[in-house]
């Protein structure tokens, strides 16, 4: 027979012993809600290339740890998606400039079980505006995309709808083909090209290669390779008109193709130069949206003779590196920025490939996707985010003829 005082003191006795117990649970509880918050997130890479070698837009599933990517479909595409824009406001969109007939898609990122027919669903297709286009931007507060045409030498701006689709605002020229001195070509050969550089493509005519926003928006620019220019427009957020364009000349021949804002300091910028194979150091003035260039050095190493084309470049997102490709000498140039923003190169690593046309970094910034174009594959790198240095991840992951990468979230997240 059991008194009361003595089940109750057989109960205690049960709750000493299990609370350790639950104690350990909680903790390892604690522990996985932990992990998954701070693990690294699911993504997809998607990569558009030239056909007839490439079909479409390949879609990888990465593995978030290592960074390496595992084939997730096909969406076919024989219009050579040369250049791919993720909207982060809309996850899942994706816009694709097609070279190859001057057209732009807008698709959806099919959710899981979606998947059937293919990892990407269409949901418009529409002129560009221009002949040639290369690059797609996004405004990064106004309903508005910029397309920057290199064959045509325009730029065009579209608006974007609540569902991300496209309508036609306007088309600006880059230079007044009203006065010819106004669009003539620079000079074929870069004055600060390395020696014995053929390094020649492109001053024939105005080729405008990349439209950007400001950060603050207010202002849009764009790179005129031909004319070895960089145009600035006062940039009208609820029209979508241009204001009066004005111009920075840079380096004779220089060749500028893609520029980056500092991602701390919206008053300074960096261009690529394609044939002189430099890195420009520009100041924006923040009123009044006038450049000036700050410094100009080489993005190849010291004593490096021959032909080189400068294409792609990239900053970390704590604003502390820069990552030029080059193509021929088939390496990325890693430059460390100082406090005030001036750019130091610090070293060069092989892309593992040739041609390296573009790169795209993993959303935590830890992996680097190098689109190898002549050698059919993309890199997989790691970065050391202290060090900025990249190193070769150990996969090479072949896609025909590549152009450009996207990274995407996980559908559905």
């Amino acid at each position: 027979m059991h008194t009361p005082l003595a089940r109750q003191r057989r109960s205690l006795l049960l709750m000493a012993a299990l609370a350790p117990l639950a104690g350990a649970a909680a903790q390892a509880n604690a522990r996985s809600a932990a992990g998954v918050a701070a693990g690294p997130r699911g993504f997809s890479v998607h990569v558009g290339g030239y056909a007839p070698q490439a079909e479409g837009l390949y879609r990888f599933a990465a593995n978030p740890a290592t960074g390496h990517l595992s084939p997730a479909g096909l969406t076919r595409n024989p219009h050579s998606p040369s250049w791919l824009q993720a909207d982060p406001s809309r996850p899942g969109l994706l816009y694709a400039v097609n070279e190859g007939d001057s057209s732009l898609h807008v698709y959806r990122q099919a959710a899981p079980g979606e998947e059937a027919s293919a990892p990407l669903q269409l949901l418009q297709s529409l002129p560009s505006g221009g002949r040639g286009p290369v690059h797609l931007s996004l405004h990064p507060g106004a309903p508005f995309a910029f397309v920057a045409h290199y064959g045509s030498a325009e730029l065009a701006v579209l608006r974007r709808a609540a569902d991300g689709q496209l309508s036609a605002v306007g088309l600006h020229a880059s230079c007044d083909r009203s006065r010819p001195d106004d669009c003539r070509p620079g000079p074929t050969r870069a004055a600060l090209a390395p020696p014995g550089s053929f390094a020649i493509s492109g001053h024939d005519a105005p080729h405008v290669h990349m439209g950007l926003s400001s950060p603050d928006g207010r202002f849009v620019l764009a790179s005129d390779l031909g004319r070895d220019r960089l145009a600035v427009w006062p940039f009208n957020t609820e029209s979508g008109a241009l204001g009066p364009r004005q111009d920075l000349a840079l380096s004779a021949g220089a060749g500028p193709r893609h520029f980056v804002f500092h991602p701390r300091d919206a008053a300074q910028l960096y261009v690529i130069n394609e044939e002189a194979s430099t890195l420009a150091w520009l100041q924006m003035e923040p009123r009044t949206g006038r450049l000036t260039q700050r410094a100009e050095l080489s993005s190849l190493p010291e004593g490096f003779a021959g032909t080189n084309f400068a294409s792609d470049l990239l900053a970390s997102a704590d604003g502390r590196f820069l990552y030029a490709l080059n193509r021929l000498h088939d390496s990325m140039a890693v430059f460390a920025l100082a406090a005030d923003g001036r750019p130091r190169l610090l070293a060069h690593e092989w892309t593992r490939g040739s041609f390296p046309r573009s790169a795209r970094f993993s959303p935590d910034g830890r992996f680097l996707y190098v689109c190898n174009q002549r050698s059919d594959h993309v890199a997989v790198f790691a970065v050391d985010t202290a060090t900025g240095l990249p190193r070769f991840a150990g996969q090479y992951v072949p896609v025909p003829s590549p152009a450009c990468a996207e990274v995407m979230g996980e559908a559905g997240r």
